[in-house]
């Protein structure tokens, strides 16, 4: 039996020096820990409650870590017939295999993927330096660097955000074959933003459990399948995954509901299935807010926020209250250029939902906290808000 081996992975340049263990991976020949290279306590913390430096099954090569929602570490297990499964299905997708842009962190899932696609598909990914934070300007020069037959990258709705703004990044971008945007929800406004301005943009909906992405635009890619569990009268349920993109299960974590089914994995997403099968997630069911006696969705409320032009990124969440258990409060941060205020993102609320979903605070922030790639950490806004 092998032993699960940390791995830490540098935001630049220099993980270009740690090819030949990414390869190995690939091959199946080691069973590593991916961790940020910069920050040793993350990585010993990872190490720890992940097992780094015990026997693992054999038919593991990768345990990526994922904090979901809680903040407590588990890790998906990953074997290299997973990992080529998922590869093999986003080449079809997308076109057929080529050359990646990395510019996330490389020991997330989506960062690491970039990774693992260009090298499986021939092709040494280019790196873009974002331990210091992501400049779009980056991109230039990035993108022309990329060889192959197709060139793709993958951005978080918040990269893709400074990227509009800058119009040189933008016609930089718009020369790829596809750019994967996930890690957390993308705005309409955004994605027709995108579009308008000639980004390839690809939704993607996926986690560390499936690989990353194994749902484009809302379509299962090749093998992937979609099932909801326990549909309420509007058709939304809990989504389940299952294919041959499917982690094992969680590193010590044998009977974890999740993974009840072998190929399976039940996530905490709401989603709604439309007569062609595509998939629209609705929220979290973990992050439902119990007001007054109702339940109120964030996601639902934030898409409706986001529909003001005004509002660039938006989350979300409920504070204790008295009175109401929760209350509903939105924290945003304005677009570029736009001034945003309570009374105009009440008044757009109001427009469409019920009055319980209306936020009784606003917050205008320069920046939300994030976790992981791009997802808000709307643990640190409770903390703080409250």
């Amino acid at each position: 039996m092998r032993t699960l081996t940390a791995l830490p992975l540098p935001s630049g340049p220099a993980v270009l020096d740690l090819i030949g263990s990414l390869t190995d991976i690939l091959a199946g020949a080691v069973a590593a820990l991916p961790v940020p290279a910069a920050d040793p306590t993350e990585t010993d913390r990872l190490a720890a409650a992940l097992g780094a430096g015990e026997p693992i099954d054999d038919a593991v090569s990768l345990v990526v870590a994922t904090s979901g929602t809680t903040g407590i570490p588990k890790g998906a297990m990953h074997t290299p017939a997973t990992l080529s499964a998922s590869a093999a299905a986003t080449e079809s997708f997308l076109g057929g295999p080529g050359g990646w842009l990395l510019a996330l962190p490389p020991h997330h899932i989506a960062g690491l993927q970039v990774m693992l696609r260009s090298l499986r598909a021939g092709h040494t990914p280019v790196i873009i330096d974002v331990a210091g934070g992501f400049d779009p300007a980056d991109l230039i020069a990035g993108i022309d660097a990329m060889s192959g037959p197709h060139r793709y990258t993958s951005l978080v709705p918040t990269q893709l955000i400074k990227t509009l703004d800058d119009p040189s990044a933008t016609a930089a971008l718009r020369e790829v074959d596809a750019v994967l945007v996930g890690g957390a929800a993308t705005p309409a406004l955004l994605q027709q933003r995108a579009i308008d301005a000639g980004i390839p943009i690809v939704r993607t909906y996926g986690m560390s459990e499936t690989c990353g992405g194994c749902v484009y635009d809302g379509v299962a890619l090749d093998g992937v399948r979609i099932r909801l569990a326990d549909p309420n009268p509007d058709g939304i349920g809990r989504v389940v995954l299952s294919g041959p993109v499917v982690a094992l299960g969680y590193r010590n974590l044998p009977d974890h509901p999740a993974f009840t089914t072998p190929g399976e994995y039940r996530t905490d997403d709401l989603g709604r299935l439309d007569d062609a099968g595509v998939l629209s997630i609705v929220g979290r069911a973990d992050e439902a807010i119990s007001t007054g006696g109702l339940t109120v969705v964030p996601q639902v409320v934030e898409a409706v926020i986001l529909s003001d032009p005004t509002v660039a990124e938006c989350a979300v969440l409920g504070l204790p209250d008295e009175r109401l258990g929760e209350r509903v409060v939105a924290v945003v941060v304005a677009a570029s250029g736009a001034v945003v205020t309570t009374e105009r993102v009440r008044a757009v609320a109001a427009e469409q939902l019920d009055r319980t979903a209306v936020p009784r605070e606003v917050f205008v922030v320069d920046e939300l906290p994030r976790r992981g790639p791009g997802k808000v950490d709307r643990a640190a806004l409770r903390r703080t808000l409250s």
